[in-house]
């Protein structure tokens, strides 16, 4: 994927989005998160996330994002899925933007494509995905809403 590619493809997601904003922070993630290791991120519906929750991890709900890292040495990471309804629910609970919400979506799922896991790293991944949101201007993460 060259850096003019699209990282974050859209699909049933509201048109109301700000898509450049959105395409711009993953090449942020890319470049400075994952040291350019390319990923792909989609933003979709519940309908969706559902269906990739069901087939791939048993679990008959919709869920706001979900990582299926690569298995194979190479430059590309793996992919996100992010449920737009999620987000705007969550982004509405928090009182920050659903973008920003998305972006803390895709920033947790890109730390799991990098192979942390916050249910068995003792910390590692809460602490990483702590101090990038710290450097990229996010408000409170994933973890830390579970945890608090």
């Amino acid at each position: 994927m060259s850096s003019g590619d699209h990282i974050v493809l859209f699909r049933r997601a509201p048109a109301e989005l700000n898509r450049r904003n959105l395409e711009r922070f993953a090449r942020t993630l890319r470049d400075e998160v994952s040291g350019g290791g390319d990923f792909t991120c989609l933003v979709t519906d519940d309908r969706e996330l559902r269906r990739l929750n069901r087939d791939f991890l048993g679990k008959d709900y919709p869920t706001d994002v979900l990582s299926f890292p690569e298995h194979h040495a190479g430059k590309h990471l793996g992919e996100i899925a992010i449920s737009a309804n999620r987000a705007y629910a969550q982004a509405g609970a928090h009182r920050h933007s659903p973008e920003t919400e998305i972006c803390i979506l895709m920033l947790h799922g890109l730390l799991h494509l990098l192979g942390m896991d916050h249910q068995t790293d003792g910390g590692k991944m809460a602490r990483a995905e702590a101090d990038w949101r710290r450097r990229l201007s996010l408000p409170t993460g994933l973890i830390e809403r579970v945890s608090a």
